[in-house]
């Protein structure tokens, strides 16, 4: 079933980054995601679409705050993209933000503050008081490469603010549907069939008003709407990686 995640999805908690409790903290490189390992369903934002659509299916979550979510694949637990060792099965692929944002986030630290903090995950083996790594702070003061990371998670805010609008406006024309796909094994039997997801409904697309078509190619809604059903192309490979990787069920699936 792929629903909304219960963000944050990987945090184990939250802890905001501060010059006086983490001032000989260090950034260490790891080659390596152990937390995406078995992760099938990953956050996108609109920004993502035409690079997301070449490598991986593009679907909506269900309920009534659906996101965009990339399918890294299609039964729970499953990501064929990513080895047991939680390295990349293939160089040559699209790593979502909220993926490279890992362990860090903006979060408000009170209810009621509109504020914003960069805030980290304390479980995480990215950060700590190492001998060696990029410093995080010096003489009191963040370093290039905080401010690398505060600007890139700024950043990922905005697109999530773009992307709040797209589906708001996608809900407001009725657009969004359940979803279903059906794959036959090469090798023959039943077909597997996929639920649990929504899609846009071409046909309900390709019947609205001349007027609300221009209007969404002109604020660049229509190709992020082409990219996600081009995408849904992609599902049978996926499926064929799940295959190859011995990691079909051996019951026919009931959703992604």
């Amino acid at each position: 079933m792929a629903s909304a995640p219960q963000l944050p999805l990987f945090y184990n908690g939250l802890e905001p980054l501060s010059s006086e409790t983490h001032a000989d903290y260090r950034i260490q490189p790891q080659d390596s995601a152990p937390h995406l390992i078995g992760q099938h369903a990953i956050p996108i934002t609109t920004d993502e679409f035409a690079l997301v659509q070449r490598f991986m299916p593009i679907v909506f979550s269900v309920g009534d705050d659906a996101i965009p979510l990339g399918l890294m694949g299609l039964n729970e637990g499953v990501n064929v993209f990513i080895g047991d060792d939680g390295k990349l099965v293939d160089d040559n692929f699209y790593v979502p933000a909220y993926v490279r944002r890992y362990p860090y986030m903006l979060a408000r630290l009170r209810p009621e503050s509109e504020e914003l903090s960069l805030c980290f995950d304390p479980s995480s083996p990215v950060l700590g008081a190492y001998d060696e790594g990029d410093k995080l702070f010096e003489n009191g003061q963040p370093t290039e490469v905080t401010k690398q990371i505060l600007a890139f998670n700024e950043q990922f805010e905005q697109a999530g603010q773009r992307t709040q609008n797209f589906m708001r406006e996608l809900r407001e024309l009725g657009l969004l549907m359940e979803g279903e796909v059906s794959i036959q094994p090469d090798a023959g039997g039943q077909p597997f069939i996929y639920r649990g997801f929504q899609m846009v409904n071409e046909e309900k697309l390709n019947g609205l008003r001349g007027d609300q078509l221009r209007k969404m190619q002109q604020s660049g809604m229509l190709p992020l709407l082409y990219a996600h059903l081009f995408s849904l192309a992609l599902m049978r490979e996926v499926f064929g990686r799940q295959v190859q990787q011995g990691k079909t069920p051996p019951s026919l699936p009931q959703g992604v």
